[in-house]
Parts: C-alpha cells; structure tokens; sequence
C-alpha cells in the first residue's frame, strides 16, 4: 500500500458519496443543503490532500526540507475554519450539511485503508 493507492482511492471514495449525498441534501433542504454538502466534502478532502502531500514528501528518498508539522496543521486548521465560517455567516451552507459532507472522508479513508489491508494479506 502507497500514499498514492490510499489517496486515490480516498479520493474517489469521497468524491462519489459526497455527490450522492449532495442530491439528497439538495432535495431535502435546497441549495444551502447541497452547498453545505459540496463544500463540507470539499474542505475535507483538501484538507487530506495536502496532509497526504507533506506525508509523501516526508517519505521520498530525497525529502524537501518542509515547514514544521505543527505550523502547518495549524495553518490548515485556521483555513477550513475561515472557510465553514464563511459559509454560515453568509448563509450560502446550512451547518449540518457541512459536517454531512466533511465526515464522509474519515469513512472514504477507513474504507480504502481496509481494502488495500485485504488485497496485501491477499498477496
């Protein structure tokens, strides 16, 4: 198992039940439903994105020297948080959609990290 394997898989995974759930979202509570969905998802799935990014630069045979790993969960932290605030103030994505949308991935990563476990053992 890779980082690309897992961050691809994630990838998919997410990106699939992040737009189905956003049809459900959308016709439940309209547009600031599936918006909510839309952007929780896409938050999320940056957010992982960039951290599988530092993890491969960390592992390659020449590793980068990169910022410190505090500063820039930090730095992460503050930016999907401007970007949820930002969102509900403006009243463009209702709350609960947003964290619909930002848990799918935790289950996206579980899922594919299972998957990739079966096809190793299989090996």
């Amino acid at each position: 198992m890779t980082v690309s394997d897992l961050t691809t898989g994630v990838t998919q995974r997410t990106t699939l039940a992040v737009l189905a759930a956003a049809v459900v979202a959308g016709w439940l509570g309209g547009a600031p439903g599936a918006l909510g969905v839309l952007a929780g998802g896409a938050l999320g799935l940056l957010s992982f994105r960039v951290l599988a990014a530092r993890v491969r630069a960390l592992t390659d045979a020449d590793p980068v020297p990169t910022a410190p790993w505090l500063l820039m969960a930090g730095l992460r932290f503050v930016a999907v948080s401007g970007a949820a605030v930002l969102l509900f103030v403006g009243g463009w994505a209702h709350p609960v959609a947003w964290l619909v949308g930002y848990s799918v991935l935790p289950f996206a990563v579980l899922l594919q990290g299972l998957r990739l476990a079966r096809e190793e053992g299989r090996a």
